[in-house]
């Protein structure tokens, strides 16, 4: 592979970088995030219908939405399809349809009223009993404890790879690591913002597994640069960075490769039920190559050059 200029086109990254940073957080701004069940507090509401059944998602939607009404709520709710597997009595499997309602309420009234439409037979209507049904709630209580762990988990995985970076490398390498990875995290946040994605635990822990994979990235950009500052002490650091990011650039992309094609597998193939994870995963692996070949070392040039006029005062 040819050498390509990394640090040359660094105005030009730097451009494309700053539009998707900005871009994201105008949309985080505007029109903000969609957070899931495990966010907000609320109901989901699982019902597996008899094999053979035809679901009619219209149908139940009309049912939640008339109950919502009858309540007088004006809570948001969203239905996704599934199914299940289990063992009639004869010991053969068989794959039952189903539907999982989830409902943005902590009103417990709601969720025995949705239950109650739902889970009694109205052939007048269409609607057979499922053939078994369970209900989650979760309070604004443990919501909120889990808003509060999960920025807690973020925010110490960063503060914790800064300490390491600084102390393995240098302060600089550690911000310049630090600097990449909310870039990747901030753009990757704007597409759900964009795309209304709903936010969920699934999610930060994909977000989590991508601050990993772009800090390991990043890392092995920076012990290469490393490596070649010390047996190039003449050569400036432009060109010694250029450098590094060239002999990278192969490990990056195949690393990067096989990571994307079980997580595009798996997005086609899992349909909704893990939709905002692989989503998740796609995008940090897109943007923390991106950034770790891209940005990382002209981040890092800049701060040593920071450093040095600093010192030379």
């Amino acid at each position: 592979m040819g050498q390509i200029d990394f640090m040359g086109k660094a105005k030009l990254f730097g451009l494309v970088s700053l539009v998707l940073f900005v871009g994201s957080i105008i949309a985080l701004v505007a029109l903000g995030l969609h957070p899931g069940i495990d966010f907000t507090g609320g109901l989901q509401l699982t019902l597996l219908y008899p094999a053979g059944t035809e679901v009619d998602l219209s149908q139940i939607r009309a049912q939640v939405q008339a109950t919502l009404d009858e309540i007088g709520t004006k809570a948001s709710f969203y239905l996704q399809r599934l199914s299940a597997e289990r063992t009639d009595e004869r010991g053969q499997r068989m794959e039952l349809p189903g539907v999982s309602i989830t409902v943005k309420t902590t009103e417990e009234e709601v969720a025995e009223r949705v239950r109650e439409r739902l889970v009694k037979p109205r052939p007048e209507i269409g609607l057979v009993a499922p053939f078994e049904y369970s209900i989650t709630t979760i309070g604004a209580q443990v919501s909120r404890e889990i808003v509060n762990r999960a920025w807690q988990a973020i925010l110490v995985a960063l503060a914790g790879m800064l300490v390491y970076i600084a102390v393995r490398f240098r302060l600089r390498y550690g911000i310049a690591a630090v600097l990449t990875l909310l870039h990747d995290v901030i753009i990757t946040l704007g597409v759900f913002s964009v795309a209304r994605l709903e936010i969920n635990l699934p999610v930060i822990a994909a977000l989590l597994t991508v601050v990993g994979y772009s800090i390991n990235a990043t890392i092995v950009v920076f012990d290469r640069v490393r490596e070649n500052l010390r047996l190039q002490k003449k050569t400036p650091l432009w060109e010694v960075i250029n450098r590094s990011l060239n002999q990278s650039l192969t490990r990056a992309l195949n690393t990067s490769g096989t990571t994307m094609i079980p997580v595009v597998v798996l997005l086609v193939a899992a349909g909704v039920a893990l939709r905002e994870f692989m989503v998740a995963m796609l995008c940090g692996v897109v943007v923390g190559t991106y950034s770790s070949m891209c940005i990382a070392g002209p981040i890092l040039w800049g701060l040593t050059r920071l450093s040095e006029r600093l010192r030379s005062r």
